[in-house]
């Protein structure tokens, strides 16, 4: 097994798998960063290797809102909030997690740039590669509208 820096890929060597999951692939703030690393990645994998992305898929309601803010967890002596900001022409998502207590607030910012699964399987075209599966989860069930998160796997070959 190989660690390195997704977001330059500077490790050395071909693979058989590459994967990114719980979303990490959107912190790749542009599309451009994001054609990069699949490209990056096409370099990387052996004939008939595989690139999985798990990523979640945007909600249409909460885009539409522009602006959310709901109450994650309470508990006795906390309370963990979120609130997102959405810029749907950049496909941008801004935002924090909040945890209040007695001693204060502390505020945990992120920052991301979604794409939908239409969106990576072109970028993914553009890296020579294609779709070999897509899943709603982990455990191989269907993906289909109803679908709030995805497995993709991508294939060189």
């Amino acid at each position: 097994m190989t660690v390195g820096d997704f977001a330059g890929v500077d490790v050395d060597g071909r693979f058989s798998l590459v994967y990114v999951v719980f979303n990490t692939f959107f912190v790749l703030t542009s599309q451009e960063d994001q054609v990069c690393r699949f490209e990056s990645v096409a370099g990387r994998l052996e004939e008939g290797g595989a690139f999985v992305v798990e990523a979640f898929v945007s909600d249409f309601a909460r885009l539409l809102a522009g602006q959310v803010t709901r109450t994650k967890r309470v508990e006795v002596d906390r309370v963990f909030l979120e609130t997102t900001r959405y810029d749907t022409v950049a496909q941008r998502a801004y935002s924090h997690n909040i945890v209040m207590s007695q001693s204060g607030a502390k505020l945990y910012p992120v920052g991301i740039r979604y794409a939908w699964p239409p969106e990576l399987d072109l970028m993914a075209r553009l890296a020579g590669l294609r779709l070999r599966e897509r899943w709603g989860g982990w455990n191989r069930e269907p993906f289909t509208a109803e679908s709030t998160g995805h497995v993709s796997v991508y294939e060189r070959g």
